[in-house]
């Protein structure tokens, strides 16, 4: 996604370039510096480091990476804080510009950050967060990277004092299940592998047991559920076996004659050779089906893609708005733009309901189309809920929350 925030050691972050919290003699230091230092191979990056000599505070030059999972580490010099009026805030600001456009610079694809000066050089963090956050964010709005701001524990973020109170009394309201936070972790890293293997993860795993699969469906109809014309459907019963027909004589001496030739079967006209046969229309099944089930097929809602697009027209925004605002990145939209039978994860759903700022109705009925609910079992539901009823649509501030809460990050 463009923008996360991740709990991590920022030394085992795989990306085309992390950012080393110098200082401005580009020595080995404390803190991430020393851990970049040693994990790159000390050595050798303060070789590479002498050769540049010095940067001034709110710069950034790059080194090769060596032993860390990235080709560069952009060293990148914070200010040290004083009292917030020796312009500490513009120091932070162009020292996150310049790693940025450095990266850009470099080609770098993705970049990794971490809470640049907000650890012995004493800045505040949530302050030092919103300098971060501000930045990254004006520079998504004209560029394609995947930024990822790496901290090492979840108390770093703080929320402001009313919005944590707020937050968190809607959640003791509604939220059920104190441990469900867990299975909405590891559902959400399931729907992550699922997507970058290029499965579509809800024909993978349901979340509902109101949701099943066409195939599933056909198969438990056709062995006596019952119809929407109330009608059961009872099992014929077995008739008798059919006499089996006297075995040949077969003479001593005598060649026995052949077996009689299989029966052969015909494909049908307007089957391809070769590929997919095709799709059955819903209003002339090619089986007989019962009443019911025959008038829902023909007249099924409209999938997810095409109600997305719909809700994007509707609001009259532009592709890259509604991308962009999901915290998506383009490649991701153009799948689901591109593909009427795209199925979505929830968490891309949900960040796109919070993009068109849709209410709650209309977020259930766009998650209703992917084969989704919201969930009062899942603390991460609960929080996005509480943002949209809200009317507060900023990704950025409910990626926060979530965090806060240790839950998935939309986009």
């Amino acid at each position: 996604m463009p923008f996360t925030i991740l709990r991590d050691d920022i030394t085992h972050v795989r990306a085309d370039a992390l950012v080393n919290a110098a200082n401005e003699q580009l020595r080995q230091g404390g803190g991430v510096c020393g851990a970049i230092f040693e994990a790159a191979g000390a050595r050798r990056l303060q070789k590479a480091c002498d050769k540049i000599g010095h940067c001034e505070t709110g710069g950034a030059v790059a080194t090769k990476a060596y032993r860390l999972h990235a080709k560069y580490v952009i060293h990148a010099v914070g200010p040290i804080w004083r009292d917030g009026s020796h312009g500490e805030r513009e120091l932070l600001a162009r020292c996150y510009r310049s790693a940025l456009e450095l990266a850009d610079d470099l080609g770098c694809r993705s970049i990794a950050f971490p809470l640049i000066s907000a650890g012995i050089y004493g800045y505040p963090k949530r302050e030092a967060l919103e300098v971060a956050r501000g930045e990254i964010r004006a520079f998504l709005r004209d560029h394609e990277m995947d930024v990822m701001l790496v901290l090492f524990d979840a108390g770093t973020v703080e929320l402001a004092s009313d919005l944590r109170l707020r937050v968190q009394h809607f959640i003791d309201d509604v939220y059920v299940g104190a441990h469900a936070h867990y299975s909405a972790r590891q559902s959400w890293e399931m729907d992550q592998l699922y997507e970058s293997e290029g499965y579509e993860a809800s024909s993978l795993v349901l979340e509902d047991e109101d949701v099943f699969t066409e195939g599933a469906a056909l198969e438990d109809l056709a062995y006596g559920s019952a119809f929407a014309d109330d009608t059961a459907v009872s099992e014929p019963a077995p008739s008798a076996p059919a006499p089996s027909a006297p075995a040949p004589s077969v003479v001593l001496g005598e060649t026995p004659p052949p077996p009689p030739p299989p029966p052969s079967y015909s494909m049908p006209s307007h089957a391809p050779i070769t590929g997919a046969l095709p799709r059955t229309s819903a209003s002339k099944p090619s089986v007989k089906l019962p009443g019911g089930l025959r008038n829902m097929l023909a007249h099924l809602d409209e999938g997810f893609s095409g109600t997305l697009l719909e809700l994007i027209d509707a609001r009259g925004l532009k592709d890259s708005e509604v991308y962009k605002r999901a915290n998506i990145s383009r490649q991701h939209f153009s799948k689901i733009r591109s593909n009427p039978r795209y199925k979505p994860t929830k968490t891309t759903v949900l960040a796109l309901a919070v993009a068109l700022e849709l209410s709650i109705e209309e977020t259930s009925l766009l998650l209703e189309r992917a084969g989704f609910t919201l969930s009062h079992a899942d603390c991460r539901d609960v929080i996005v809920e509480f943002f949209i009823r809200e009317h507060h649509y900023d990704v950025f501030d409910i990626n926060e929350a979530l965090f806060a809460y240790d839950q998935p990050l939309l986009g």
